[in-house]
């Protein structure tokens, strides 16, 4: 079961939180907890089973951001860098996490890193899953515009998401069911078939906001504790993982073998192997 709680985001954009506690917590004490920001195209459900196994010491939300899941979808306009950050500041915020651990995948990952560094005090520590700090450049961009005009949507059924993403994407170097389950949860279901949730043009404008820049001068000015995780197969590679603990003042490095870059939904056992001591540390100063 999951409760959901609404948030007033950047330029009054409505965000809905939830809370995945089994069972929900009704009236939960207001204190430091846990923020989890999904990645680009994602949904606050991809947290789900991390949510729960926080949820058991700690309260533990996860945000459909702006664009995603069941929030808001403003104009393209909208999809700034600057927005998603005072999202997540407005979160944490609102919903009374502060001072919270933000854990972070992909594009959620590079908002909680920017989030620690311009507001400090919201942020006591962070877990940055499987996202680079170097530019990726417009070579990147557009094989990402491709890649969308290459989904064959609507698809007829979930079945179909299912198989297309997890074995028949040109992207899929070996069958991964969890992979299609993943996009699975990011389809609903329209007139004609089963479509994203989302517009892909507002994802990739929303890419657009940092996939041309390089983000190691942010990483400096966070100052609190920061673990960095990737997985053995995943987007992050090794050197750059490790010079990004290197840049963190206070960084600390994990490797989850078997893993690509959906680690916390593809290996979640592995995961909270990976994150727990972390977490255990830094919620309990």
């Amino acid at each position: 079961m999951a409760r959901r709680i609404d948030v007033r985001g950047a330029g009054g954009v409505g965000l809905a939180a939830w809370e995945f506690a089994d069972p929900p917590k009704t009236d939960p004490e207001p204190g430091p907890g846990v923020l989890l920001l999904h990645g680009l195209m994602g949904r606050a459900s991809h947290w789900a089973a991390t949510a729960r196994w926080l949820s058991e010491r700690h309260r533990a939300v996860a945000l459909d951001q702006r664009g995603h899941g069941q929030s808001d979808k403003p104009p393209p306009a909208a999809y700034t860098r600057d927005a998603y950050i005072e999202d997540a500041e407005a979160a944490v915020e609102q919903l009374g996490l502060a001072p919270a651990v933000v854990i972070g995948h992909a594009m959620g990952a590079l908002t909680a890193w920017q989030l620690a560094a311009k507001r400090p005090d919201l942020v006591r520590a962070l877990v940055i899953c499987d996202m680079r700090a170097s530019a990726l450049g417009g070579a990147s961009q557009r094989e990402w515009a491709n890649w969308f005009k290459s989904w064959p949507v609507p698809f007829a059924t979930l079945a179909d998401v299912r198989k297309w993403f997890g074995e028949d994407d040109p992207w899929v170097d070996r069958p991964n069911p969890a992979r299609g389950e993943f996009y699975a949860e990011i389809m609903h279901e329209s007139a004609d078939g089963w479509r994203p949730v989302f517009d892909p043009d507002r994802m990739l404008k929303s890419r657009e906001t940092w996939v041309h820049d390089a983000h190691w001068e942010e990483l400096t000015h966070v100052g609190c504790p920061a673990l960095v995780v990737r997985g053995l197969d995943g987007e992050l590679g090794r050197a750059e993982a490790q010079e990004m603990v290197r840049v963190l003042p206070r960084g600390q490095y994990a490797e989850v073998a078997d893993a690509g870059h959906l680690i916390h939904y593809d290996q979640p056992a592995a995961w909270r192997t990976a994150i727990e001591p972390f977490l255990d540390t830094v919620l309990t100063q």
